[in-house]
């Protein structure tokens, strides 16, 4: 079975991607592979949960305004998350985000991920069902 969430390399940039049953799913998995980019998942703690409220009705723009809101709490919060669940229905998400204060030791950060770009932005349903939610990040 492939794996639900991936980075790919786009020239300096990386972009990340996630595949669900529901677009919520493939929205959280977008966000996993967007810590990815930054660390190994696995090492982060999931001791705080943060809720996350968005609007918008073109998907593709929610998806950006999504990982924007990852990426600004990333910074904001200094955390990473490691947890991510994602409900989408009607052009409103609803999430919760779990994670720790960023362990520069544990952690190991390789990027600093600077922003969300529209570049490559993209949110569709595939022939066999699955929801594909990818964007690239500016590192």
């Amino acid at each position: 079975m492939p794996s639900d969430h991936e980075t790919f390399h786009h020239q300096a940039d990386i972009g990340v991607r996630g595949q669900g049953r529901t677009l919520g799913q493939a929205f959280a998995h977008a966000a996993m592979a967007l810590t990815e980019v930054v660390c190994d998942p696995g090492l982060v703690r999931p001791e705080r949960t943060l809720n996350v409220e968005l609007a918008e009705d073109d998907p593709e723009l929610l998806l950006y305004a999504w990982l924007s809101e990852v990426v600004t709490l990333m910074d904001v919060e200094r955390m990473l998350f490691s947890r991510f669940v994602v409900h989408v229905a009607d052009g409103r998400l609803q999430a919760e985000l779990s994670g720790e204060g960023i362990d520069r030791e544990r952690h190991r950060p390789a990027v600093e991920i600077k922003a969300v770009t529209f570049h490559q932005l993209k949110v569709e349903r595939g022939a066999g069902g699955l929801w594909l939610a990818q964007a690239v990040v500016d590192v």
